[in-house]
């Protein structure tokens, strides 16, 4: 079969450039897509299917960016699309910013890492930013999230369905405080469509209704302010932690209404096999140390953060303090010292090593206290040592 012969078209694009002035110098602001050649090519297998070549990057768009301190090769791997879009508003939005208090630096940050935030038009800034200083009470509160997670403000484009998940947590029983602490921690919340958010709190009342609760509503409230993560998981996840804790600790409904209630909340955006597997990590685990599946029942029941530590590091913990002469029990007493890491943990027991303090005769309440206060008790002792 002969070859197909190649086919040139040259694509030529008006385009026009102005130079404006910023606060970043002068910069060119495009208003169309560079001229550009497209080609079809014919594959090397003889056959004659074609391929569409991919539009070239923006050559105006990247010289602003660089001016402005972009770095482009972060944006080209984060979002490479927007490098090729012809209209783009990069010296809007950082007019914008700098005019609620962002730095050069900052503004070059937040391209930089999500690029799509210059495709935004200035109306829809001015309409977002106003939505979130309904929560916040600076400007610079919010340029500091930006700073930390751009795509918390710029990831989704429905201001509607912002406001329309803002008045629906308020509707729940949220404050400020809450929300201020969702857009913070777990943004993607107000980016959900409406329904799902809806889906995820009746889902909750269900639960509570399921185990003989009496405020469905405040249940729900109860689960949210304690797990900001919850309305940005599945349904199916939060049921089969909630299902496999019941199951592997035997609880009873009001047992598991009182764990869910409590500081189990925290535990329930987990994995399904996560919290699967340090469950199971943590019972062989105390096994060998002697304890009972009571013992196991009544640490997590206590504090059931232990499940969000992985086991080579609850392992480590564990020797670590009975090394240093603690009892299973008295960690079963105040599981709270697992919170601290090995580390720190080591630097403690050596400390009260030193000074001669006696757990078994004091407790190990000691553990779990402040910096200032650890230094406070160990200085008091130095002073003074016990018999």
């Amino acid at each position: 079969m002969a070859a197909v012969p190649g086919v040139r078209a040259l694509l030529t694009v008006q385009r026009s450039v102005t130079l404006q002035p910023s606060f970043f110098g002068f910069i060119p602001i495009h208003f169309a897509s560079a001229c550009f050649p497209r080609r079809l090519y014919s594959t090397s297998t003889g056959s004659t299917e074609t391929k569409l070549p991919v539009n070239p990057e923006n050559e105006s768009l990247l010289e602003n960016l660089n001016l402005m301190g972009v770095d482009v090769r972060m944006a080209r791997q984060r979002q490479p699309g927007v490098l090729r879009k012809t209209f783009t508003n990069e010296h809007g939005l950082a007019q914008f910013l700098q005019g609620k208090g962002a730095s050069r630096k900052v503004i070059a940050s937040i391209i930089s890492r999500y690029p799509r935030a210059i495709t935004r038009s200035i109306e829809h800034l001015e309409q977002r930013w106003q939505l979130w200083r309904n929560i916040f009470q600076t400007d610079a509160e919010i340029v500091s999230i930006l700073d930390r997670s751009p795509e918390s403000f710029f990831r989704s484009s429905d201001n509607d369905n912002l406001e329309k998940n803002i008045d629906y947590l308020v509707s729940l029983g949220l404050n400020a405080k809450d929300l201020h602490r969702l857009l913070t921690t777990a943004p993607r919340t107000f980016s959900n469509s409406l329904e799902l958010n809806k889906q995820m709190v009746e889902f909750l009342e269900d639960i509570c209704t399921e185990l003989g609760g009496s405020n469905p509503e405040q249940f729900a409230k109860m689960v949210i302010t304690r797990n900001l993560y919850i309305l940005i998981r599945s349904t199916k996840r939060v049921k089969t932690n909630i299902d496999n804790l019941k199951a592997s600790l035997k609880l009873s409904d009001s047992e598991l209404l009182a764990l869910l209630q409590g500081h189990g909340a925290e535990i329930l955006d987990l994995s399904n096999e996560y919290l699967k597997k340090n469950f199971n990590s943590l019972e062989q685990k105390m096994t060998a140390l002697g304890c009972r599946k009571a013992d196991v029942k009544k640490l997590i029941i206590n504090y059931p953060m232990i499940l969000y530590i992985g086991p080579d590091t609850l392992s480590s913990k564990l020797d670590c303090l009975l090394k240093g002469g603690i009892t299973m029990k008295q960690i079963l007493e105040k599981p709270k010292v697992l919170d601290y890491s090995t580390q720190n943990i080591t630097g403690r027991l050596e400390e009260l090593r030193r000074v001669g303090y006696d757990f078994q005769k004091n407790g190990i309440n000691i553990l779990d206290s402040s910096r200032k206060r650890f230094a406070a008790k160990i200085e008091k002792l130095s002073a003074s040592p016990e018999e």
